[in-house]
Formats: C-alpha cells, structure tokens, sequence
C-alpha cells in the first residue's frame, strides 16, 4: 500500500488538494472532525464529488451544519437553537482513515475517508474543544511577545534578546497507555496482581496476536508520519494461554505507544488518529483494546502523560528552548521556566477539572499505583543530575547535552482526558506564572518554588509546599500530603466545584476569552450529568451486585471467627442495599440526593459507598478462605 495518500499537510494549497484527491479515487468521502467539550470527535461520509465541487464552501464553513444535539455542547447547542456550523481548519494536516474491510473494485484499494479537522460554531461563536485551544495559544502567544519586549533581558536566557522574537512555538506530546485483551475473556484479577508486584511483565517481550498488532500499529503512526518512537509491553498482564490450534487466549496484558512531538493543537489531533488506529489495528488481529483510566480496580491504570515546552523563534530563524538556562549545570531552569511550573501548580485546582473529569479518572489517581494525587513537582537534587522522580504531578524533563529537551510532564491525564482543554488550560496557567516570574532572578525563584509551608512567597500559596525530591508516596503520612500539598478530590463534583471554589484561579484560565465562562457551565454541566448517571446506572448496580454475591456460605463445621465475619459482612450488606420503612440504604439516600440535585451530599455518600464497598470484598474474602 504504498501509493496510498495519508496525509495532506498543514496549509496545503487548494489547487494540490484537489489534484491529490483526483489522482486517488480510492478515497470517496470526506468526514469534518469537530471535537465537542465531553472530547469526542464527529464522523460523517460525504461523498467526494460534493467535497471536489464546493471546496470554497467547506473552507467557509457554510458547506457542513449540524444538529447540536448530536454533540456535548450542554446549554450551548439547545433542542429549540441547535444548528451548528464546521468551517474546517487548513492549518493542519488532514489524515486519510482507510477501511481495510472494504475495498474499491476497479484501483483494488481500500476505501479511504478524508478526516479534516474543523471547528464548530454556533450563534457566530467557535464553542468547541480545537477552537478554544488554538484560540489560548493566539492569545499566550501575543502576550508573551508583549512580555519579552517588556523584558528584552531575562534571567537563565541571557543568551537571547527578547526585542529579537519573532514567534513563539508551543510544542507537546502525548504518551498513550493501554489494556488489550480477547473479547470475553474475564481477567483474573488476584493472580495479574500478584504478576503486577512481581513485575512479572514490566517491558516484557510481546508474543502472538499482540506483537503482531503492535508492531502493525507502531508502522501505521510511521505511514501518517507521526514519528513513532515506540511500542512496548507496559507494567501490567498476564501470559497468555493456547488453544488446540495454537492460537493464543485468555490474553490480558499492558502497552504504551510513543510518537513524536508536534505544535500542541497538532499534538493533540495526532493523539486522536493514534488512539483509532491502535485500536483497529488491534481489532483486527482479533483483540479488544480498552483506554479506561481504571479499568481493573487493584491493578494498573491507562496514563497518558502530557509533555508541554515552549521555544522562541529568533528573528534570524534561531529557535531557543524557553525553559532551558544558558547554563544547564548552574541553572534547572530559566525564569521562565521556573514561572511556567508555579504557574501550572499554582493555578491546578482550576486544571484538574478538565483532567479528571469523570468517576473512572479519579478512580486512577490513588496512592500505591505511582499515579499522582499531590500537587507537587521535583527538579532533582541538583541542576547536574535530572529527576527521576514518578511519584509528582508535573515533572521537569531534563538532559543536560541536550537544552531542546527541557519540557514538562503532567502525569495526571490519561487517555480519554480532553487533551484540547487540557493544553488550553495549562498555557494559560503558564502565561500568568512567567508574567509574575519574568522580573525575577533564577535564584529568587528556585527559592520560591522550594519554600516550606508557612513560608511567604511573592507568588506561591503561603500555607503549601510545591517541590519534593521524596517519594510522597511513602515518605509523607495522609495528613503531612494534604497539609503540605492539599488534599485532592475524591469525586466529580468535588473537583467540578473547585472551577467555582477558586474564582481567582479560574480568572487565569479565563482571560484569554476561549475558555470562557460559557464553555466552561457547559463542559461542567456535561460532566456532572455524566456523572450523575454513571452513579444511578452503573456503578450502583454493579455494587448491588458485589451486595448480593456476598452470601453465607453453609458449612458443616462453623467457627466463632467464621459467625462473627458472616454477622459483620451481612450487616454492611443490609447497610448499602436493605431499606426498611425507617431505615434507607446507602444506595437509595445516594440515588435520591443524586434525583434532588443534591450533589454536595451525593459526593459524601458516594466516597462513604466505595469505602464500604472495599471493606465489604475484604471480609468476604477473608470469609472465604477460611472455610472448609
């Protein structure tokens, strides 16, 4: 398949458009790829010849319209006001999505679809995830140009002139973690586990179905482009068994897939493509592919961490890393990198939100996985020597030999984050931390980033402490994490409500006007609805299932230890699930707070729900063991 077309570059003249879409019959439809505020991107098939004929339409946005209430525009896009327009965005590349499963009879290809990526409007508003990136960074982009004329001169970058900028390059890459396993085959969860401490799998070599898709997959980003860097086998699974035939089954096992960095909106159309052809791909070869954060409770979560840099582009074309010093043995960062991660850790209680948004999410983020849950960074313990350290939020990613590679990783997303708002956010974050910063020292700042709780800063919250070289993990109690670093929240609506919580650290995020106040009540409104009926729908249901799957167990010999675990177990069982005329469970006063629109007590009870929820399988299984 070497003559097939897989992507038209960014601002490809229309003339050569049309001429490579004539001279490949085999792609017959166009799709416009809007991205909503839940994160899902649209997909149609238009039929080429209308694309080939009205392309000057499609560029002005007036060729393509749809219903509102077929994407995530809550409040926005209304049932009585729901026509939203796709113009579609040249400066980008345009991808070409092949149906392997259903060729074209007389080129014997198989049938490709244009995904152009586009923007949606409605009432003359771009009210969608691309726009409201594209649009921050326009706008970070001309303040920082302002800043540097402000400050030709800044501290850590005295090698460059600031009055010599001729634009700023935001570049970032994400990393894609995955389960793959044969559709309905149940994971064992004790005995991968157990693999898991073990590191029974860390880096393993893949065998059978999953090598070859894997390796199919890593070729398929090297086709669009992407520059994969690589595949492998991640720190969870199992091995696999055979069949008669010799085909393997019962496959359950991690990987992760790497590509290249690129301009963040770019960046953030490549993961989309990645994350459909890993799972084609893989469907192919006969396995299912699940990007959940948490899709095995016990065991390793899907991460998808988020690399962020910024470099200027110097009026002689010279492109300097903005977070690198001129010295990389004297300095960790510049000052401006320094004002980049107090910016982000600063203002993150307004950031979460839109990278833990759901109940899944969250479900990753807990202590003893090596997923992040403190809002801290670390730098290393001297600039000659980079971090290691997995146990932070937001780390700085450093090689000494090589200042372009000086970036930072926010290790909280994971695959179905809305990298879009995501990246919107975070460079706004960044933009208010380099203004407070640029006037500093570098000298000034590592101490302002490495001061203790209690301690005043120009800049930094008094009462918190941002930078640990410790595993936070295991060398901080509960309590010590929270006082120093804040406690993070344990649900949706905990996290939704720090957007209001902190309306000075939502003013940040705001003041570029793409992620305004009206796209946020919608991205919010969507998410809590998603909430509320996960909880009513599903989680409540399955854990009704786990209560009722808690039965005695008859036994001709019966301890005192096995009537008094059967007593303690049955009461938490009557507790979640068993309503009298007085009494409400937990599960029905969590569904009528839910119904009421009481999510601030429905939040409670939801945390209360999983804690019972895991001390109910504790003592069943304990329960178990112990019979005969």
């Amino acid at each position: 398949m070497e003559d097939l077309l897989y992507v038209i570059p960014a601002n490809t003249p229309k003339e050569q458009i049309l001429s490579d879409l004539k001279a490949h019959p085999e792609i017959k439809f166009v799709s416009l790829v809007g991205i909503d505020l839940a994160g899902n991107d649209t997909d149609e098939k238009i039929p080429m010849r209308i694309f080939l004929k009205d392309i000057d339409d499609f560029y002005a946005g007036i060729a393509v319209q749809t219903d509102g209430s077929s994407v995530v525009l809550t409040g926005i896009a209304t049932l009585n006001n729901a026509k939203v327009d796709m113009p579609i965005d040249p400066s980008v590349n345009w991808f070409v999505d092949y149906n392997y499963e259903n060729y074209d009879e007389e080129t014997e290809k198989p049938i490709g679809t244009l995904r152009i990526p586009a923007f949606l409007i409605h009432e003359g508003k771009r009210v969608d995830s691309r726009a409201v990136l594209k649009d921050t960074l326009d706008y970070v982009k001309s303040e920082l140009l302002a800043l540097f004329k402000k400050f030709p001169k800044i501290s850590g970058l005295e090698h460059m002139n600031g009055a010599d900028v001729a634009d700023i390059q935001f570049t970032s890459a994400t990393e894609l973690e995955f389960w793959v396993k044969t559709p309905l085959s149940e994971a064992d969860i004790a005995e991968m586990s157990a693999s898991q401490v073990m590191q029974e799998q860390y880096w393993q070599r893949t065998r059978g179905a999953v090598r070859t898709a894997l390796e199919q997959a890593v070729m398929a980003v090297e086709q669009y482009g992407l520059m994969a860097e690589m595949g492998h086998k991640e720190v969870g699974g199992l091995k696999a068994q055979m069949d008669e035939s010799g085909n393997m089954t019962h496959v359950c096992e991690q990987c992760e897939m790497d590509w290249r960095f690129a301009d963040a909106l770019q960046a953030a159309d490549n993961e989309l493509l990645v994350r459909t052809l890993v799972k084609e791909v893989f469907r192919e070869n006969g396995l299912e592919v699940n990007f959940k954060a948490k899709p095995m409770i016990g065991l390793a979560g899907n991460g998808e961490h988020t690399h962020i840099g910024m470099a200027a582009v110097m009026k002689d074309g010279k492109t300097i890393n903005l977070f690198s010093p001129k010295e990389m043995t004297k300095d960790f960062m510049s000052a401006v990198g320094y004002g980049a991660i107090m910016g982000l850790l600063k203002n993150y209680e307004v950031i979460n939100p839109f990278v833990s948004a759901t109940n899944d999410s969250l479900n990753r983020l807990k202590p003893g996985f090596e997923a992040p849950v403190c809002i801290v960074t670390s730098l290393g313990h001297s600039p000659a020597v980079p971090s290691r350290n997995r146990t932070i939020l937001a780390g700085l990613v450093r090689d000494i030999n090589n200042p372009y590679a000086t970036r930072f990783e926010l290790r909280a997303c994971n695959p179905y984050t809305n990298t879009y708002i995501v990246l919107a956010a975070i460079y706004s974050a960044v933009l208010d931390g380099v203004k407070a910063s640029a006037a500093k020292t570098t000298v000034e700042l590592l101490a302002e980033l490495s001061k203790k709780p209690g301690e005043e800063g120009f800049y930094l919250e008094k009462n918190r402490a941002y930078r640990s070289e410790n595993n936070v993990f295991e060398d901080y109690t509960d309590e010590e994490r929270n006082h120093m670093f804040g406690a993070p929240p344990a649900t949706v609506w905990e996290n939704m409500s720090n957007l209001s919580n902190y309306p000075e650290k939502r003013a940040v995020i705001t003041a570029g006007g793409a992620l305004r106040d009206q796209v946020i009540s919608a991205f919010v409104d969507g998410e809590l609805l998603r909430w509320k009926t996960e909880l009513m729908c599903r989680i409540i249901p399955e854990n009704r299932a786990i209560v009722r799957a808690a039965k005695e167990i008859k036994s001709d010999f019966v301890t005192d230890q096995d009537s008094y675990n059967w007593n303690k177990i049955n009461g938490i069982r009557t507790y979640l699930a068993k309503d009298s005329i007085d009494e409400k469970s937990l599960f029905t006063l969590l569904v009528n707070t839910l119904n009421e629109g009481d999510y601030a007590t429905a939040s409670g009870l939801q945390v209360e729900m999983y804690d019972k929820i895991e001390e109910l399988k504790a003592l069943y299984d304990a329960y178990q063991k112990n019979m005969i």
